[in-house]
């Protein structure tokens, strides 16, 4: 396919914005550039003037609503920004019926709101799920095998050579992971770590997950056929059940006025002295200031920070932790599916306009791929808009 044409950035209020394909019939803006160029080539296929933020910040509503202007017919957002009430009604009154969140998490959306003015809101789940899990496992034996702290002390130059005791970290192999949500993420976190270093697993969530259940019991037969130590499976009856047990603690929950502060000081007292907590899901699921109380309180604790509570300042003190290694959300940012994030939700937005119907099935690899289906990749109030299935696959819950 042809890259649509361009012209220059104009301003949009304060903001600066690059157009492309200036000649669509619809107006779409995406209030952050977004990598890669096939996702602008979706748009284009829908006849969509694309109107790109190139403001390198996190936007506020009053921004946004000058961006929206008096005619928008959609608009691909950021996790970053507040999509409450009075935002989706500035994209309604403009003509808009499509929104799409570059992220698989929606909790900075309004999506009754969304709904009770007619707005199909979309994410991007799926394509997101392996990277994410990984940056995950990357602070897992970041904190573990203290390997920031090991950087610090070559890179000031107190390297002075082998010693028996210096930086002793955490050996995993063989210990207990617990895991709390066991989403798709969730999921491929405990696998890469049960199958790779034999971990025992421990999970809590609303549902029984029989699939993870019955990888781990296969793994464990394989193991076990072997004639080595099997690995196990149970899902926790309490959050402090798991935190008790657990070595590791790695967080996959959705941020909700039930899940915030999860991990409180209560829930941090709970866990061994020496366990590592991981949390590459949203930031206010822990109390960060307890967080930070907790470390200091127990040199030996650590843990590995993919987000922050309120992001992007971090509590005070915590940057000085040594028992602390923390990136600047990096779970989703790899090069290949940072790409695919931005085609799902053009694939959305356009889909929307163009009056397609919903896929049905929660695998989305099909739309990462030439030739892809007619249909929304993802919407999450698809059944509540009475939105029409895809009917090319058989439907499953969205």
């Amino acid at each position: 396919m042809t890259a649509p044409p361009r012209e220059q950035t104009r301003s949009v209020g304060e903001a600066q914005c690059r157009v492309e394909n200036p000649g669509g019939a619809r107006r779409v803006v995406v209030t952050q550039d977004l990598p890669g160029r096939r996702w602008l080539e979706e748009l284009a296929a829908a006849d969509c003037r694309v109107e790109v933020c190139v403001e390198y910040r996190p936007l506020d509503a009053a921004t946004i609503r000058e961006l929206i202007g008096g005619r928008c017919d959609g608009v691909i957002g950021q996790l970053t920004e507040p999509w409450g009430e009075g935002l989706l009604r500035a994209l309604r009154d403009a003509g808009g019926a499509a929104y799409s969140n570059f992220a698989v998490g929606y909790d900075n959306v309004d999506v009754p709101a969304a709904t009770t003015l007619g707005i199909a809101v979309g994410n991007t789940p799926g394509v997101l799920t392996e990277t994410t899990a990984e940056m995950a496992v990357a602070l897992t034996f970041a904190a573990a095998r203290r390997v920031v702290e090991g950087h610090r002390y070559v890179a000031e130059g107190r390297f002075a050579g082998w010693l028996p005791t210096l930086l002793l970290g955490r050996r995993l192999h063989g210990g207990t992971l617990g895991i709390v949500g066991a989403g798709r993420i969730g999921s491929a976190y405990a696998r890469m770590l049960v199958e790779g270093h034999k971990m025992d697993l421990v999970y809590f969530g609303p549902h029984v997950n029989e699939e993870l259940e019955g990888f781990v019991a296969d793994y464990a037969a394989f193991l076990a056929a072997r004639a080595e130590r099997p690995v196990s499976c149970r899902r926790a009856e309490s959050l402090e059940d798991l935190l008790a047990a657990s070595d590791v603690v790695s967080i996959h929950a959705a941020l909700n006025d039930q899940t915030r502060h999860l991990i409180d000081a209560a829930r941090l007292a709970q866990m061994k002295g020496d366990a590592i907590l991981i949390n590459a899901s949203r930031g206010p699921l822990v109390d960060e200031a307890a967080l930070v109380e907790h470390c200091r309180a127990h040199p030996e604790f650590r843990a590995g920070l993919d987000v922050f509570e309120r992001e992007p300042a971090t509590a005070p003190g915590l940057l000085e932790l040594p028992n602390v290694v923390v990136v600047p959300h990096l779970g989703s940012a790899t090069g290949w599916t940072r790409e695919g994030m931005a085609t799902v939700a053009a694939g959305n937005v356009a889909a929307v306009l163009r009056g397609w119907p919903v896929w049905p099935s929660p695998d989305i690899t099909p739309f990462l791929a030439p030739g892809a289906p007619a249909a929304a990749p993802s919407i999450v109030n698809a059944h509540e808009l009475g939105l029409a299935m895809f009917a090319g696959i058989a439907t499953t819950s969205l």
